[in-house]
């Protein structure tokens, strides 16, 4: 199974040019995923590649930051306000990266796609009804 996630468009372009490694989230997905489609929030609004999931860490804050900080991709003060009202937090570690050569409007589709908040999962079927490749 795979999810698809929300994320900045500043992070999203650190996260294909491979500075960006961890991606942190303050909750997590319960079910078992493979990997995560990149939906990268507006201004682009669209589906634009997708990372296997290397591990989670789930670690108090100052464990996780000193575990990630070197591919964080962003700021310890950053880091800092994310987690604010958190005890500890999830670094999703990113795998493989594959940037799709013609991003996916999800609004456009067949089955149209609202964009998650954080996350949403994403089956089989839904590639299916949409007439699009399963990677």
């Amino acid at each position: 199974m795979k999810v698809l996630l929300s994320i900045k468009p500043e992070f999203v372009e650190e996260i294909f040019k491979g500075n960006k490694k961890y991606e942190f989230r303050k909750s997590i997905f319960k079910n078992e995923v493979s990997s995560v489609m990149v939906y990268s929030t507006k201004p682009e609004g669209k589906i634009v590649g997708e990372f296997a999931i290397d591990q989670v860490l789930y670690e108090d804050k100052d464990n996780l930051w000193n575990l990630t900080n070197s591919y964080s991709g962003i700021s310890k003060s950053f880091f800092n306000t994310y987690f604010s009202n958190k005890d500890k937090g999830y670094a999703i570690k990113i795998g493989d990266i594959q940037l799709y050569e013609k991003p996916i409007d999800p609004m456009k589709l067949k089955t149209p796609l609202k964009p998650p908040q954080s996350f949403r999962y994403i089956n089989e079927d839904f590639f299916e009804n949409n007439n699009l490749q399963l990677l």
